[in-house]
C-alpha cells in the first residue's frame, strides 16, 4: 500500500516542524515503514488505527515527537507494538543503538523483517516480557507508549536504567492520578508537553529520574 504524494509531504513538513533534519533517505525509510505497516496490518492486525492519514500523524509524528528528549546511546522501547516510537525514532537516531521488545509474536515478526528490508543495524528486536530482561542489562533511556500504567512501567523498568538515565512515558492528557502513586518514590518526575503536527489532542512526555541521594 503506498502513501499519497500529499501524505509523504505532511509527512516530511511535520519532521520539520519537530525540528529533525531528516535526509532524503531517512524520509523515504519512514514512509517505507508505514506503507508496510499498512500492508501487514491488513492480514495481522498489528494496529487499531488502519487510516493512513491518521496513521501518518498519530503514529509516525507522534513516536517523532520525542526524538528531542532521548538521552543517551542505548535505549529500550518496551511494548514496541509493530515498532512505537521505536523504529521511527531509530531511523533519526542512526547514531543510536535501539532495542525493541514485544511478548506479541506476530508484531516482533514484523519488526525483524523492517530490521532486514530497511537496514536498520542499529535496532535489536527481542520477542518477550520484559521481566525475562536481566537487570545486568542497563540502558541510557527507556521509552513507554502504550506499554502499561506509569507505577508498572516504573517498577518493572527503573531497575534497567543506568545510572542517571530517564524513563520516557508517553501519555495523552496529564496522568495525574498515576504520578500521584509515585509520590513516596524518591523520583524525580517532571512533565514535557508535546506538540505533535497537525493533532489536536493533549499529549505529554512523563521524564521519571532516579532522585539524586546525597
Amino acid at each position: 500500500m503506498q502513501l499519497t504524494e500529499q501524505q509523504a509531504q505532511r509527512l516530511a513538513a511535520g519532521c520539520e516542524q519537530l525540528g529533525l533534519n531528516l535526509n532524503s533517505e531517512q524520509l523515504q525509510k519512514i514512509r517505507r515503514y508505514l506503507e508496510n505497516l499498512l500492508k501487514w496490518n491488513q492480514a495481522y492486525n498489528l494496529t487499531a488505527i488502519r487510516d493512513p492519514d491518521d496513521m501518518v500523524i498519530k503514529h509516525l509524528l507522534d513516536s517523532l515527537s520525542i526524538v528531542p528528549h532521548i538521552k543517551g546511546q542505548n535505549i529500550l522501547d518496551v511494548g514496541t507494538g509493530p515498532g512505537l516510537p521505536g523504529v521511527p525514532a531509530s531511523i533519526c537516531d542512526e547514531h543510536r543503538q535501539w532495542t525493541l521488545i514485544d511478548s506479541n509474536g506476530k508484531k516482533t515478526r514484523f519488526l525483524v523483517q523492517m530490521k532486514a528490508e530497511l537496514k536498520l543495524d542499529n535496532v535489536t528486536v527481542i520477542k518477550g516480557r520484559i521481566e525475562s530482561v536481566p537487570n545486568s542489562q542497563r540502558y541510557d533511556t527507556i521509552t513507554s507508549r502504550a506499554f502499561a500504567s506509569l507505577e508498572d512501567f516504573v517498577s518493572v523498568c527503573l531497575p534497567l536504567l543506568q545510572e542517571g538515565g530517564e524513563l520516557l512515558a508517553m501519555k495523552g492528557q496529564i496522568p495525574h492520578e498515576e504520578i500521584e502513586l509515585l509520590k513516596d518514590q524518591q523520583l524525580n518526575i517532571h512533565i514535557e508537553p508535546l506538540k505533535v503536527p497537525y493533532l489536536h489532542e493533549e499529549r505529554h512526555l512523563i521524564v521519571v529520574q532516579r532522585a539524586q541521594t546525597e
